[in-house]
């Protein structure tokens, strides 16, 4: 019997052994129980409760740490504002930018001839031009005269008439309309006997007094921007008195934005210390006085500051070519013309030029110049001379391009303190600067021979970068000289810059 109930036993568990798995893994055994265990990924963490967080959060512990936290954070917000206060104050104070007017943001261009300047076309080709002007960052043109006299004789002056052959009001005014829209003023010269190399003023300013400030009311009412007159040193010295009514008329509502006019006056006989007289006197805005290429160092160094010092600099304007005295390549000579170009554009003041400076235009005796544009176009790939001409007449305006961009971009340039740092007898040195703005040191040589100039001043660094010059294989652009032994060729200019040091 217990042999038998055995013998089951052993069966019944290998009948056990061989029951088959169902799909989902569980084995259909009898008197067995399978548990399943959950997989540790489906286990989330709940955190806390509501209560038991209010309950650690209202521990002494938990309350310090808060406090201690918050705290923190104040002290350091107190200090980032201390710190940007201190910062503020100690940091150096910005300089105020001084009174600035169109005239006194780049150069001016004078075309005393239009027909020579812009072909039979006159006016409306002086229009057709202004793209080209507007390339050389020119702000303001200088026409004219334009007006009707005969030499010598008062009771013929029309100022207020256009001559026919030059053009009509009607081209005028278009002319005006889109010199604005470019950003360019304009000037009409009305130097009543512009005609006369003696009597400019015939008998004198009360001569023309009346019709002048008639003239200055008419073209100002039409849009014109200012007048320019020359040979003021004919009619010096000049009784206010006279002046006041043609001043009025170049008064503006002070209204903000308000655009000024311009009352020009050029004196090519006057004395350099009288300047600042005739100024006073006549209510002039911007004065060219007369000066000479041919000078030596020495006497542009004095003539310079003597202008500097007792005149503001936005009433100095700086011209060796007046439209009545001729090119600039002919007062110097065309080698000097870079070197003269970049002087005139770094002085403190405003740079006049004569149409076709640009491109070192030269006097043809008494035949007026035409003015030459084909340069711009190429030349014939067979004309040798042509293309070398050419590329000589486009390096000339792309240096006048240059200078011009950068007097009107630059703050040293366009109003910053001059400095004087050396003149010899036929060498200049200067530099241009404004509170935290770039420097500019000019350096001049229009001697035959090189010199060495040792360049000292408590502002300048030992080296500074050849921003631009006349002799590129001299000086590469970029290159970094030495002021305490700058070396300049013959008939060589630098402009050099180097950054504010604090």
């Amino acid at each position: 019997m217990t042999k038998d109930v055995e013998m089951k036993e052993v069966e019944l568990n290998e009948l056990e052994e061989k029951q088959p798995m169902t799909g989902d893994g569980s084995a259909e055994k009898n008197g067995s129980v399978k548990i399943k265990v959950p997989d540790s990924s489906e286990v989330k963490f709940t955190g806390l409760s509501k209560d038991e967080l209010m309950r650690v959060a209202g521990t002494a512990g938990w309350i310090r740490t808060r406090w201690l936290l918050l705290i923190l954070f104040w002290l350091g917000w107190l200090g980032m504002l201390a710190g940007a206060i201190v910062i503020i104050i100690q940091a150096p104070r910005c300089k105020p930018l001084p009174e600035m007017n169109w005239w006194n943001e780049g150069p001016l261009y004078q075309i005393r001839d239009v027909e020579a300047f812009a072909g039979a076309k006159g006016l409306a080709g002086v229009e057709e031009k202004l793209d080209s002007l507007n390339q050389l960052k020119v702000k303001g043109l200088i026409l004219g005269p334009l007006h009707t006299v005969q030499v010598n004789e008062p009771a013929t002056l029309d100022l207020n008439t256009i001559d026919p052959s030059i053009g009509t009001l009607e081209e005028l005014e278009s002319l005006l309309d889109r010199a604005h829209k470019k950003g360019m003023s304009i000037v009409l010269d009305l130097t009543p006997n512009y005609e006369s190399n003696v009597n400019e003023w015939f008998s004198g300013f009360a001569d023309v007094a009346d019709k002048l400030k008639a003239a200055a009311e008419y073209w100002t009412s039409k849009g014109l921007d200012g007048i320019l007159l020359h040979s003021l040193d004919r009619v010096y010295p000049a009784d206010p008195a006279q002046w006041e009514p043609l001043q009025a008329a170049f008064q503006v509502e002070m209204i903000e934005g308000a655009k000024k006019r311009a009352l020009i006056g050029a004196a090519d006989r006057l004395v350099i210390g009288e300047t600042e007289e005739l100024l006073n006197s006549t209510g002039i805005h911007l004065l060219l006085p007369s000066l000479n290429p041919s000078a030596s160092g020495q006497s542009w160094a004095s003539d310079i500051q003597s202008l500097y010092s007792s005149n503001p600099q936005t009433s100095l304007g700086w011209s060796l070519s007046r439209a009545n005295v001729g090119h600039l390549a002919t007062a110097v000579t065309p080698k000097q013309l870079r070197l003269y170009e970049l002087m005139l554009f770094t002085l403190p003041g405003t740079p006049v030029f004569n149409y076709g400076d640009e491109i070192g235009l030269e006097d043809q005796g008494s035949i007026t110049p035409k003015m030459v544009w084909d340069y711009e176009e190429p030349a014939d790939e067979n004309n040798a001379t042509a293309k070398v001409l050419n590329a000589e007449l486009n390096s000339r305006r792309d240096l006048f391009r240059q200078l011009s961009d950068l007097r009107g971009k630059e703050r040293s340039l366009a109003h910053g303190d001059y400095v004087a740092l050396h003149n010899g007898t036929s060498s200049l040195a200067y530099v241009r600067l404004w509170d935290q703005s770039e420097r500019y040191l000019t350096a001049l040589n229009w001697g035959s021979a090189a010199v060495t100039l040792k360049l000292t001043h408590k502002d300048l660094p030992a080296q500074a970068k050849v921003c631009v010059t006349t002799e590129p294989d001299q000086h590469a652009q970029e290159a970094m000289v030495e002021l305490d032994a700058l070396e300049l060729g013959p008939g060589e200019a630098l402009l050099l810059t180097y950054p504010f040091s604090g």
